[in-house]
């Protein structure tokens, strides 16, 4: 297995407006659309559309929802051994999308707020043989820390992404994460510094640095990437495109830049593992290649956001490559 991803799942249930409605304001939407979300789970079918084997350690409630979220997961080629019933409401987001593809969102976690660090436990033998731990903050806190204490302890390199942002994060039980990818409100507000350009962003980052957290990668949207670790600081640009729902853009970042990191980078055709060799390699993935996986995760979200929905939008190993040869 290449990766697990310990994280949400939601149904989406999106509205296209011409604009917010006032406070006490009816307004008519021209459409809506429902489908599959959640952060972890959109980070894990981007990942496997791309190719990478996936587990999904996650919950789903006991309603109409919970079935067609793991007929979905199976669809998409996501292991769905360690996707957990509860008795509880599936987790759902209601998304607004005005006609710049910008969007609101709101959570409402239900079963995902129910994911243990026993069920990190659990799931041990089976995520101990992954290559790579991707994490989000849909799920408590103290899962987030359990699932980071299991990789460092096993050598599984863990990326943290730190959405949606979580003031009572604390960077002591983060320090083990290699991998730490906020965008730029959530940058913000984890550190308390202005984001409002690159090079704010790039102050702040650093700021995180004495976390120990070893790469800091900010999402910036159309202006690309930032990556900074203690010996460099790189921007990697966007790909210039014209957007039309941008929800799920930065979950496809990171499925994408997830599955190059495990892959050998085969959709630039970089080596990020050196060889074929697996395992447990904190440092599996050398500078060069991890900016060539950022250029491919900017690519593959800017992609993404030209088409409506967040998993509907992710394009397959066989799609991208066609738009990219």
């Amino acid at each position: 297995m290449d990766i697990a991803v310990i994280g949400s799942n939601n149904v989406d249930l999106i509205t296209y407006i011409n604009r917010m409605p006032r406070e006490g304001e009816t307004l008519e939407a021209p459409k809506f659309q429902m489908g599959c979300g959640g952060k972890g789970a959109n980070q894990a079918i981007a990942a496997a559309r791309l190719g990478s084997s996936v587990l999904m350690l996650t919950r789903v409630g006991n309603d109409v929802f919970a079935e067609n979220t793991v007929a979905n997961f199976a669809a998409n080629g996501v292991d769905t051994a360690h996707v957990l019933r509860t008795e509880a409401s599936s987790g759902v987001a209601p998304i607004f999308v005005d006609p710049e593809g910008r969007n609101s969102i709101l959570i409402v976690k239900g079963a995902n707020g129910l994911l243990s660090p026993e069920d990190v436990a659990d799931a041990a033998e089976d995520l101990a043989k992954t290559k790579l731990i991707v994490l989000q903050l849909e799920i408590p806190l103290e899962t987030v820390y359990a699932a980071i204490e299991f990789g460092n302890a096993r050598g599984i390199p863990v990326l943290l992404n730190p959405a949606p942002a979580h003031p009572e994060l604390d960077l002591d039980h983060i320090k083990g994460c290699d991998y730490f990818m906020p965008n730029e409100s959530e940058l913000a507000l984890l550190t308390g510094m202005p984001v409002e350009n690159p090079e704010q962003a790039e102050e702040a980052a650093r700021s995180l640095l004495d976390a120990g957290i070893r790469n800091i990668v900010v999402t910036l949207g159309s202006r690309g990437a930032l990556w900074i670790n203690e010996s460099q600081t790189k921007r990697i640009p966007a790909a210039p495109v014209a957007a039309v729902d941008t929800t799920g853009a930065g979950d496809a970042f990171i499925g994408c830049f997830s599955h190059c990191l495990v892959s050998g980078n085969d959709l630039t055709g970089g080596d990020l593992t050196g060889g074929d060799s697996a395992s447990s390699d904190r440092d599996m993935a050398a500078p060069g290649d991890v900016e060539s996986a950022l250029t491919a995760a900017c690519r593959y979200a800017a992609d993404s956001v030209t088409r409506l929905g967040t998993q509907t939008s992710y394009a397959t190993r066989e799609e991208f490559m066609a738009k990219t040869d």
